[in-house]
């Protein structure tokens, strides 16, 4: 039975033309059915984000920075995983060398940024919130996250590499609409993601991940739609993240989110198995059910 709807931001609630009315439409309905609903994001939990997951659900438990930072309804920092100095150190060194944008963000919601760049500076109006021009070696406060802005080719491939010898680390990729052709590659401490998030708000409720629906459009949501006891896919989507879910909705600006909390307040109705009761299931496959 699903008790908590987790939604990703970029792809998913907000799509090239922002968030649909039908997303919020949604959202009030599933909340009124007595779900919890959360936000699950790569993006920081401030400005506009923190704006979403307070409309999502205002009582509710959001995850931003990838899974590093969990806030409360009020913006209240409920949990932070920090990174490591010697490891956040040896990314701003790789992005010095080969001159790539790095983004480096604080669990008290500091954003922090050496270059002026365009990217940077698109980035800023997209999250609304603008970023302090500061040494990344010498920011005030302890990391929960890294991100590399960059693009698609040989450098990226090499730093990328790189990125993965660093210790104690793991890399997440998303990208958004609001900034087509940018990867976004979140940096966290060794074994921090949306999963262990999600697993640790999901507990908070004293429910398990089997009760929790996740919706995304990412390789970054790719864990946890398959770990989710209903994990549910975007249209715009990579094939990668359909074959994963068991439903692939429309797209965000076709109110595929709307569709999808549908699908979750009809699971809540259903014991675990019990999706046969279902109105026209339109599973991506039984072989992709988790």
């Amino acid at each position: 039975m699903i008790r908590l709807v987790l939604v990703d931001i970029d792809g998913t609630l907000f799509g090239p033309k922002g968030v649909p009315e039908c997303a919020w439409e949604g959202a009030e309905a599933t909340r009124a059915a007595g779900l919890h609903l959360g936000i699950c994001t790569g993006r920081p939990g401030r400005s506009f984000a923190l704006e979403y997951a307070q409309r999502l659900d205002p009582q509710g438990l959001h995850i931003f920075e990838s899974g590093a930072v969990v806030l409360g309804g009020d913006g209240g920092v409920r949990k932070a995983e920090r990174m490591s100095f010697k490891s956040y150190e040896q990314l701003v060194s790789l992005a010095r060398r080969y001159n790539l944008d790095l983004e480096a963000y604080t669990p008290e919601g500091g954003f922090f940024v050496e270059a002026d760049t365009p990217e940077i500076r698109q980035h800023e109006q997209m999250i609304g919130l603008e970023a302090q021009r500061h040494d990344l070696m010498e920011i005030p406060g302890q990391p929960v996250r890294a991100q590399f802005l960059v693009r698609e080719g040989p450098v990226w491939d090499t730093v990328r590499a790189q990125v993965a010898l660093v210790s104690g680390v793991e890399i997440h990729q998303a990208t958004s609409p609001g900034m087509p052709g940018v990867i976004f590659a979140s940096v966290t401490n060794w074994h921090t993601s949306k999963r262990s998030s999600a697993k640790w708000v999901a507990a908070q409720y004293g429910l398990s991940l089997s009760q929790v629906a996740m919706v995304g459009d990412g390789e970054n949501d790719l864990e946890l739609i398959r770990a989710a006891g209903l994990g549910i896919a975007m249209g715009n989507a990579p094939d990668s993240v359909k074959q994963a879910a068991y439903y692939v909705v429309d797209s965000v600006e076709n109110c595929g989110l709307a569709e999808a909390f549908k699908l979750a307040r009809e699971f809540s109705k259903t014991l675990e198995g019990g999706a046969s009761s279902l109105e026209n299931p339109t599973p991506s496959g039984p072989e992709d059910q988790v």
